[in-house]
């Protein structure tokens, strides 16, 4: 089947049956009509589907979802990396399956977002996007957010939400801002020296390993240099950690000035080296496992997460889910 046009379904699937049903005859009709496709899926599925295929899964790209469904915004860049060499007017269809395993609720409704942007990053190309859902392990909310998140249900009708609403339902739930605390590091024009070497010290003692060391403080660093250059000059960042995950917050005193906030900052990747902005979230995003944001003339608040070595999500059936 051919479709004109961006393509976004989300595939609800209760059997193994079911499953193939649907993405074996997705796969086939995309190599048929000679479109690249890349399968990001768990083991299981993988083996399902290649056997399925026979021979025909040597022309299929197929990726563990463990290996590509670290964080959202990781995950965005490449798709949209792997769309780009393929070159921007091909289409390519993919079949991705994100893992809800061992995420928390704050995890989990990033990758909700993320699913909605989705609709945003492709908008303007002809891919298509098949999204399984695997209604024997996941709770009921995850699967019902399918059909927000989703224009088109392989099995239904979709109750889809646009994505600036959707976004604006996530930002309402974002944690809530860190307490100030004696070790705060304040930051004003010409001091973000001693901003690095600070946020090097704490990482490393916080026990992340070094090459997290160096995306941390380039991500805090770039957050900083944002809020001198749009924030009013001075601020502060405040460094805090959980069981899971170390925590860098970076505040300014906002510029007071009415300037207009992007719509859905950093997610999508900036249209090219010559553009004119975009470039210093979307970079911030790509180092940092999780980001919420709260830009406003009166005073900005953004908050990054790099996850402790120890947590990583799981595809295992059965993990914590959604708690």
């Amino acid at each position: 089947m051919i479709r004109a046009g961006f393509v976004h379904q989300a595939l609800r699937y209760g059997s193994d049956a079911a499953f193939l049903a649907a993405t074996a005859d997705f796969v086939t009709d995309g190599l048929d009509a000679g479109d690249p496709v890349l399968a990001v899926l768990t083991a299981h599925n993988i083996a399902l589907l290649e056997e399925a295929l026979g021979d025909r899964s040597g022309a299929v790209e197929f990726v563990e979802a463990r290996d590509w469904y670290d964080y959202p915004s990781r995950t965005l860049g490449r798709y949209h990396a792997y769309c780009d060499r393929h070159g921007p007017d091909r289409r390519v269809r993919i079949i991705g399956e994100p893992l809800w395993a061992g995420r928390g609720a704050f995890e989990t409704r990033e990758w909700m977002r993320y699913e909605s942007l989705l609709n945003v990053a492709f908008a303007d190309s002809a891919h298509w996007i098949l999204c399984p859902y695997d209604t024997r392990t996941l709770p009921a909310d995850i699967v019902r957010t399918a059909a927000r998140t989703h224009p088109e249900l392989t099995d239904g009708a979709a109750d889809f939400t646009d994505p600036a609403d959707f976004y604006a339902e996530c930002d309402a739930l974002r944690p809530r801002s860190l307490p100030a605390c004696p070790d705060d590091i304040p930051f004003a024009r010409g001091g973000s020296a001693a901003v690095r070497q600070g946020l090097a010290v704490y990482a490393r003692r916080a026990g992340l390993p070094e090459q997290r060391t160096y995306d941390l403080v380039a991500a805090v660093h770039e957050t900083v240099v944002n809020a001198l250059r749009y924030g009013g000059g001075r601020g502060v960042v405040r460094l805090r950690g959980d069981g899971e995950y170390v925590i860098c917050e970076v505040r300014d005193e906002g510029a007071h000035t009415s300037v207009p906030r992007p719509p859905f900052p950093g997610h999508l990747p900036p249209s090219g080296p010559a553009a004119p902005g975009g470039h210093g979230m979307w970079l911030v995003r790509q180092l940092t496992d999780l980001v919420t944001e709260d830009l406003d003339p009166s005073g900005s608040v953004v908050q990054l997460y790099f996850r402790r070595p120890e947590g990583r999500p799981s595809d295992r059936p059965g993990d914590r889910l959604g708690g």
